[in-house]
């Protein structure tokens, strides 16, 4: 199920059952407040009527009990059946009076209730509750009574032909036996009133749910509709649409997702172009290592083949001997170089206070006998200052650029290496030519293993184009950055810049 039925049913659920239950209590709490008025009534009428009857009956005890009661009730029924009072009044033996309203089984259920009550004054002494009748129910209820007064009272109600009537009997004591004053009202209309309240309520909870089912549907809509847009734009991107992205819409834990759910997705989108490019990357390197592997090996095949199976001069053996020897080098060479690239960044780089001087007197050894066979101009200076570097990994750098500048330059050009401290405490190196350049659109490939502009030339200068990408390795793990500038025909400048570095003391 969709969250947003989910959402509906459940508010919907919700809000049936609180109206639901406030209804009940409502209506409840109604009826019992109209019932209590009905009782208080009752009662009061109930002792009314002991005692107009007890004073009427005094003066007329004498006669007996046969002639005194319906005298007393032809003289004071009126007076009380003019409230909707129906009137019930007997003894063990005998019924002495019954108005015309009673039918048989209201007057059965009157005299239910009474004979419920002590049969004498010492037993309701002894007594302290009574029971009768709940109707509806068809049990019986408890009713107190009151031992300290020579009276007693129980009060019921019973359902007679679909109409309700609240019975009240008091029983008295004006002879030994005792007198048992019944009296019944209908209150039917106080359970219509509760049936038409609760019919009513009952439509007015369906309208409200049906109106509020309206409402919390369309709310509903409109809180998951960020959600529904958040799956679509999933939906899209498992399709390969990499650039759609969620909208955001407020600042709620919703709009928070959608945020956080297109920086995830620019993540992700960026890791897949890195792999691309790495696996680009790679795929460009295997096929350079292979051709690299092809031509040199062609050559030394050939050669050997030649050796084996044709009749050749000392001179040309001697020369196919050369041939083979510098081809195997190369070959060497070449392994040399791959096994730095690939274990470079794998030990652990251990690094130490360097005197820039230090760094300035190897390389000017290294490189004079370099600069001098190519008669080139080189120049290396470097001010004095401590830089944090791999002192073995760095000389490797600097030699790599020198000798590409050196490359890179007709006979007679010049090179140099210069090492500056800069205002904000950084150190520069820079190496800089005069040669032939780089093109500018391939400025950014320099870096990568196998990559050479001229590759005729650099193999032909014993190149293997991994030097760079030595290069840049060892930079990055010094967390210093290395940035290329160059202009074809006018010569290349490379600038390696180092942070940290500790000036002498």
């Amino acid at each position: 199920m969709k969250f947003a039925n989910k959402l509906f049913f459940m508010m919907t659920a919700l809000l049936t059952a609180i109206f639901t239950v406030f209804g009940i209590w409502m209506l409840s709490s109604y009826f019992t407040k109209a019932m209590d008025r009905e009782m208080d009534r009752a009662n009061a009428e109930s002792g009314m009527f002991q005692l107009i009857f007890e004073n009427a009956y005094m003066p007329l005890a004498s006669f007996g009990e046969d002639y005194a009661v319906p005298n007393v009730m032809d003289s004071i029924a009126f007076g009380i059946e003019t409230n909707g009072n129906y009137c019930l009044v007997w003894d063990d033996t005998t019924q002495y009076y019954c108005n015309a309203g009673i039918n048989e089984e209201l007057a059965h259920k009157i005299k239910e209730v009474g004979n419920a009550l002590p049969r004498n004054l010492t037993e309701l002494m002894e007594q302290t509750e009574i029971v009768s009748y709940d109707v509806e129910a068809n049990t019986v209820i408890s009713a107190t009574v009151t031992p300290e007064k020579e009276d007693n009272y129980a009060v019921s109600v019973a359902k007679i032909n679909d109409e309700y009537y609240i019975v009240t009997v008091c029983k008295s004591y004006v002879n030994d036996k005792g007198i048992y004053l019944g009296m019944s009202r209908n209150i039917t209309e106080v359970y219509e009133a509760r049936q038409m309240l609760l019919t009513r309520y009952c439509i007015s909870l369906g309208i409200l749910l049906v109106l509020g089912g309206v409402c919390i549907f369309i709310l509903s809509r409109y809180i998951t509709r960020p959600i529904r847009n958040l799956n679509h734009v999933v939906n899209d991107i498992t399709k390969g649409n990499y650039e759609k992205r969620c909208e955001v819409s407020g600042n709620d834990e919703i709009g928070t997702l959608a945020e956080n759910f297109n920086q995830m997705t620019d993540a992700i989108v960026d890791h897949m172009h890195q792999k691309e490019l790495e696996a680009l990357q790679k795929e460009s390197f295997t096929t350079a290592f292979a051709h690299e592997l092809k031509t040199p090996l062609t050559s030394i095949i050939g050669y050997a083949d030649m050796l084996n199976t044709v009749d050749m001069t000392d001179e040309e053996r001697s020369e196919a001997y050369y041939y083979i020897y510098t081809q195997g080098k190369r070959l060497e060479n070449l392994s040399h170089k791959l096994l730095e690239l690939a274990e470079v960044d794998k030990n652990p780089l251990k690094t130490k206070a360097v005197s820039t001087k230090e760094l300035e007197e190897n390389l000017r050894i290294t490189m004079r006998p370099v600069f001098e066979k190519k008669n080139i101009k080189g120049k290396i200076s470097m001010e004095k200052a401590w830089v944090y570097v791999d002192k073995d990994l760095i000389l490797s750098v600097l030699y790599n650029l020198c000798d590409n500048a050196v490359k890179a330059v007709e006979e007679g050009g010049s090179v140099s290496l210069h090492g500056i401290r800069l205002a904000e405490g950084s150190y520069e190196i820079k190496v800089s030519d005069n040669g032939r350049g780089i093109p500018e659109e391939e400025i950014h490939r320099i870096t990568e293993a196998f990559y050479m502009v001229d590759k005729s030339r650099s193999r032909k200068e014993g190149g293997a184009g991994i030097g760079m990408a030595l290069c840049q390795k060892i930079v990055t793990l010094h967390d210093a950055t290395m940035h290329i500038h160059s202009k074809l025909g006018e010569g290349t400048v490379v600038q390696i810049l180092f942070s940290r570095p500790r000036e002498e003391v």
